[in-house]
């Protein structure tokens, strides 16, 4: 039987395919674990590896497959053309990718300047791409020997040292920038499947689970990473929810949402990002926005669209919503954030009230057969928690500082690194130049 709250239909998307939200205790994955490459350096075989998910309603042990409907929200339309120059910058690297998702002004509009949708040659803006693998030293061995001129001076150093900076500093990314591929100017970014995983589950860093939040252009699916960031973005619903008040746009809600990644990332505060991105992205992409969320909205019981016949052309700042603030739906909310983020709040708000360690472990230090007893609904510390109206959103807000904060500021310092100093430089002045033209529009329109 499908969930209440599962089985409302969408209003806003009546060409959405019904059903797109099964009920996910039907859906199980293999557990076997993924075969290794052989002695010729290829992978014969690889099984999605095994997930730990720490929802106590999903049981994920054993299924292959999701439903056909599954996450479609998650596939952003391009045309064609661009389409499909995008999926052959794929076939120009012959290291296995599980995963691979291209983003940016490179793909989609975030100005005027934007121009064409033509992504080869010119003055158009890099294209960014992110490729989950599932073995980081094998990938980068295979590819420096197909593009070792991507590389920085850890190229020399071998696949071991750069995977062991990937992996073990920063958010585990790896990003080789101002690649030449096919007469196109690329960026790419390599992460591990199981970092990629983790981070959409737990909030551990939000850099990556904050960039899934926005429109992305998927070029290769992964069933594990598709339901994974289906929780992601309904965990950035219910995030925003606790950051606006109880009616606010549609507007307010996507950049509220799209926010997120940018709060305590030091790239805003040096200079060195246009102070307007937010905005600029969700202006120019408003379509994507409704395509990924609108359908999660109108699934949850304690939010609902005020505006009745919405189409795809409405003005945003014309949609109203409305959120219930029951102390005891707030308190679900907190409840079902993800777990690290989510034990980041719990501590704050034992600081604040002063609850001693003890008691604290009793309220929050639920074993699993608890939490599926409770049903997955906040207790007494959550209620508490969701009282406290005045101030709730700054805490969260608070929490999304300090866990974007450090893992961004390192994985700047590494793109020194893995970049080189030349390519750094590059990146740093389009940068700063962003920013200056920006700073210049906004004193001509207000002169």
């Amino acid at each position: 039987m499908i969930p209440r709250h599962l089985a409302r239909t969408p209003r806003l998307h009546s060409f959405y395919p019904s059903g797109h939200l099964r009920q996910y205790r039907n859906l199980s994955f293999s557990t076997s674990s993924p075969t290794p490459p052989n002695d010729n350096g290829l992978n014969t075989k690889l099984p999605p590896p095994p997930l730990d998910f720490d929802e106590p309603d999903l049981n994920l042990s054993s299924c292959i497959h999701l439903p056909p409907n599954f996450g479609t929200n998650q596939h952003m339309h391009v045309d064609d053309a661009l389409k499909d120059r995008l999926r052959s910058l794929l076939w120009q690297f012959r290291a296995p990718v599980r995963y691979a998702f291209a983003y940016g002004s490179g793909v989609f509009p975030q100005g005027s300047n934007f121009g064409s949708s033509s992504v080869a040659g010119g003055n158009k803006p890099m294209i960014d791409l992110i490729f989950g693998v599932t073995y980081t030293q094998h990938w980068h061995s295979l590819n420096l020997a197909q593009h070792g001129d991507h590389y920085s001076f850890l190229g020399k150093m071998g696949s071991a040292v750069i995977s062991h900076v990937q992996d073990d500093f920063g958010a585990g990314v790896y990003f080789n920038p101002y690649v030449d591929v096919g007469g196109t100017l690329i960026k790419y970014g390599v992460v591990n499947l199981a970092t990629l995983i983790h981070d959409l589950r737990t909030w551990d860093t939000l850099y990556l689970a904050g960039r899934l939040q926005k429109p992305v252009k998927i070029l290769r699916d992964d069933p594990q990473v598709r339901l994974v960031n289906q929780h992601n973005l309904l965990s950035a619903i219910r995030t925003a929810l606790l950051l606006l008040p109880a009616k606010f746009t549609e507007h307010d809600l996507y950049t509220t949402i799209a926010g997120i990644s940018y709060t305590g990332d030091p790239r805003m505060k040096l200079y060195s990002e246009n102070p307007h991105k937010v905005n600029n992205i969700v202006r120019n992409q408003l379509p994507h926005f409704r395509r990924l969320y609108s359908p999660l909205v109108e699934q949850l019981p304690n939010v609902q669209f005020l505006s009745q016949g919405v189409t795809w052309n409405d003005l945003a700042e014309h949609i109203m919503l409305e959120q219930d603030m029951d102390p005891q739906r707030r308190a679900n909310i907190i409840h079902r954030l993800p777990k690290s983020f989510r034990e980041k709040v719990y501590f704050q708000y034992q600081r604040k009230f002063a609850i001693p360690a003890l008691d604290f472990e009793k309220m929050v230090g639920r074993s699993a057969d608890e939490e599926r007893m409770l049903k997955r609904e906040g207790g007494e510390f959550e209620r508490r928690i969701a009282m406290d109206s005045d101030n709730v959103g700054k805490v969260v807000g608070g929490v999304i500082k300090t866990t974007i904060g450090w893992p961004s500021t390192i994985q700047s310092l590494k793109g020194v690194v893995t970049a080189g100093p030349l390519r750094s430089w590059r990146y740093l002045k389009e940068k700063i130049g962003k920013w200056s033209a920006a700073r210049k529009t906004v004193v001509l329109g207000q002169k």
